[in-house]
């Protein structure tokens, strides 16, 4: 279940764990990955028995446990991970499991709860996961509160997303995301609240959907409106030890646009992907291409009339970030599962789940909105909802609409491999990734 020698050609540096950067090279030769990593069952239990009892990952925001008593359940396979505001006003994570004989003690999301009381002998713990009544103690003889607590496991932040790790040993999140952290440090994302949380089930291993979040060289098969107003070309990617970073301007055409674009194609074709970031919700009201004066680019424009609508609309000034920080995305591939967007005015993340099966899995979507500094929480949209029941807008969408297709092709019996190229580093480094874990 290995693929051996998965970095030659591409990686550097084979870095140990710990290392800082792995620098990206040209590809001698396209880089092959076994198509039933995808699909077969053995490969999703040794996922299941190795990658996901032992490895960080985003369970939900501090909005949806933002005061003492709110609990958060996240579920990744089998696994079920209780997320507690305690009511010393501690975060804590425990094993969603009752010491009595092992039912899972709660369900979703829950708010202003007193103690974790489990529903079928109704054994109780506090919030802190110390127990502290069991209905007819006298029948089990002699039983210590104090040897029972809930299991533990490890929870963590990073500004605005609180993460998971159903090891209670795990080495600290700040590493485990490094240096993440501290490349989007410009971005303030403490300053973000979020605004919903939807799952959607689709027909699809987790591997394929978080696919679809690690590459752009589908921008000209999926997202063609995009190529007005998007370099799919030349964004700059980065490869570290265990993540990635897409560096990617907007406000430009592509390369791929023959003859190129004038300023009112850009303009049209943004209005079209993110009107909405100024102020223009219907892409047939785009109207004329702003005045773009001397010393100026049409991202210089763009980016002051965010501002603006930001300004107008949420009463939060955006002065302190320039042209590129509002008009280049930042895209963080955190391994295994999860991709992070952010701009200046913009804070967006999917993560994918496995499902019951190696072809069934989630596609998480948590939208946040930019505050000031210290602005209460608030309590966000959490909900499961069918593919294309809500639109997320038209790029999510598109992406939505096409990943049951993308996976169905793998079960193909002539496909033995994937063939990737330099474009999909991200995707080569998950399942380097895979290797140094699964393969343990």
């Amino acid at each position: 279940m290995t693929n051996k020698g998965l970095a030659d050609g591409l990686f550097t540096d084979d870095a140990p764990v710990g290392e800082t950067i792995v620098s990206v090279g040209p590809v001698a030769a396209p880089v092959k990955v076994e198509a039933s990593r995808y699909t077969d069952s053995g490969w999703a239990a040794v996922e299941a028995d190795k990658l996901w009892p032992a490895t960080w990952q985003l369970a939900c925001s501090l909005d949806h446990v933002k005061a003492p008593g709110d609990v958060f359940v996240y579920e990744v396979g089998v696994l079920s991970i209780l997320v507690v505001h305690g009511a010393d006003g501690e975060l804590r994570a425990f094993q969603n499991t009752c010491l009595h004989r092992g039912s899972e003690l709660c369900d979703g999301h829950q708010q202003g709860l007193s103690e974790i009381r489990c529903p079928f002998h109704r054994w109780s713990w506090d919030l802190e996961g110390r127990l502290r009544e069991v209905p007819s103690r006298r029948g089990f003889g002699s039983l210590r509160n104090d040897e029972l607590p809930l299991i533990p496991a490890s929870v963590d932040t990073w500004g605005p997303m609180v993460f998971v790790n159903p090891d209670a040993e795990a080495e600290p999140l700040h590493d485990f995301l490094s240096p993440v952290p501290e490349e989007a440090r410009w971005a303030d994302v403490d300053d973000f609240r979020c605004k919903a949380l939807l799952s959607i089930p689709v027909k699809a291993n987790w591997k394929t959907i978080i696919d679809g979040f690690s590459e752009t060289y589908h921008v000209q098969g999926i997202h063609p409106e995009m190529l007005r107003m998007v370099d799919d070309v030349n964004s700059p990617q980065t490869i570290w030890e265990r993540h990635g970073r897409l560096t990617q301007p907007y406000g430009v055409a592509s390369p791929r646009i023959r003859g190129g674009a004038s300023n009112q194609e850009i303009w049209e074709g943004f209005v079209e992907v993110m009107g909405g970031r100024v102020g223009i919700s219907d892409p047939e009201a785009a109207g004329e291409c702003p005045p773009v004066g001397d010393g100026e680019t049409l991202r210089d424009v763009l980016a002051e009339l965010i501002r603006a609508h930001f300004l107008a609309t949420e009463g939060v000034d955006l002065s302190r970030f320039d042209t590129t920080q509002m008009m280049t995305m930042e895209q963080y591939n955190l391994f295994p599962n999860i991709t992070v967007l952010i701009f200046g005015d913009l804070l967006q993340v999917v993560a994918a789940r496995p499902g019951a099966t190696p072809n069934d899995g989630f596609m998480d979507v948590m939208a946040f909105d930019r505050v000031e500094a210290g602005a209460p929480r608030r309590d966000p949209v959490t909900a499961e909802i069918e593919a294309g029941s809500y639109s997320m807008g038209m790029v999510v969408d598109q992406d939505i609409a096409n990943v049951e297709r993308a996976h169905r092709g793998l079960h193909s019996p002539g496909l033995t491999h994937l063939t990737l190229s330099g474009e999909e580093c991200r995707i080569i480094n998950l399942h380097r990734n895979l290797d140094r874990v699964c393969s343990d």
